[in-house]
């Protein structure tokens, strides 16, 4: 084992766990691999992975272990039995879940001697090995800086805290802001589709426009952290009139309206706590809030 390529035990082999194996490979760390159906191991191995038996025998292969397989629930399945074996070792728990369920899967491994990350894969997996692509991570700081260097072969990796439960905070935070961006172009789309045209067409506009948004959260991080909302740009008044001929066109072409007309009622609820006259950054002040009317 050379020291600059350290040996990595992959846990899981689903099509994520795949892709974090073959990254390791790519990159020439030994890997041993293990999955509970033994065939999907089979691929990994014509690349130069090791077949672990069992999962005692990966992590007993390697002071790093990296895990991906269905839940926690699954993953202290596998590891509650060979946990004595973890004792010394590093586990990166890849595995997506709660923040709470991260913090007691931290206690757990600490518990058995080992060291422990939890993380979060920001792409899908054709995006493992990308430099480009985030992967988040939360734990000790020193425990990071050991195996940075291996976890680089993933994509790019950005510590955010000591507290094992952030970077799942973060997968469930950043996920909203996917689906509720990736749902608000299909809004657009559909309603432009409704007038003929082509959803390639409407994109680079789109794309465009996203850009420029980008620049109001930075503008209004500031204000949400101090709590002051000044309305030196569009008021959140503004933005419920604007928003009505969104939802009037909209329905005039049978597009459904369900999306702005939520975003139209947490607006008017803002307002109605004062806020009208405030940027739109205030209407976090709701979303805290849900029950305020």
């Amino acid at each position: 084992m050379q020291a600059d390529h350290p040996a990595v035990s992959v846990i899981g082999l689903g099509s994520m766990g795949s892709a974090l194996a073959a990254a390791f490979l790519d990159r020439g760390h030994p890997t041993t691999v293990w999955n509970r159906s033994e065939h999907k191991a089979a691929p990994l191995a014509e690349r130069g992975a090791h077949r672990a038996a069992t999962p005692g025998e990966a992590v007993g292969a390697s002071p790093l272990i990296v895990a991906c397989v269905l839940d926690y629930a699954a993953l202290r399945g596998v590891l509650d039995p060979v946990a004595a074996s973890l004792a010394g070792r590093t586990l990166v728990n890849l595995t997506s879940g709660s923040p709470e369920q991260a913090r007691e899967m931290a206690e757990w491994a600490r518990s058995h001697g080992a060291h422990y990350l939890d993380g979060a894969i920001m792409t899908t997996p054709p995006g493992v090995g990308s430099p480009e692509m985030m992967f988040l991570y939360s734990g000790p700081r020193e425990v990071f800086d050991a195996h940075r260097p291996a976890l680089r072969s993933l994509g790019d990796a950005l510590h955010l805290d000591t507290d094992p439960g952030l970077a799942s905070l973060y997968d469930a935070a950043l996920l909203g802001l996917m689906w509720s961006t990736m749902t608000g172009w299909l809004h657009g789309t559909a309603l432009v589709g409704a007038e003929k045209t082509t959803a390639t067409e409407f994109t680079p506009v789109a794309v465009r426009w996203l850009t420029a948004v980008a620049g109001f959260l930075t503008t209004y991080a500031p204000q949400v952290d101090a709590a002051r909302y000044p309305g030196d740009d569009a008021t959140v008044d503004i933005q419920i009139a604007a928003i009505d001929h969104l939802i009037h066109a909209a329905a005039a072409r049978g597009i459904d309206n369900s999306l702005p007309e939520l975003l139209k009622r947490t607006m008017e609820r803002t307002s109605a706590a004062g806020h009208g006259s405030d940027s739109y950054a205030s209407v976090i002040e709701a979303l805290r809030d849900p029950a305020a009317r």
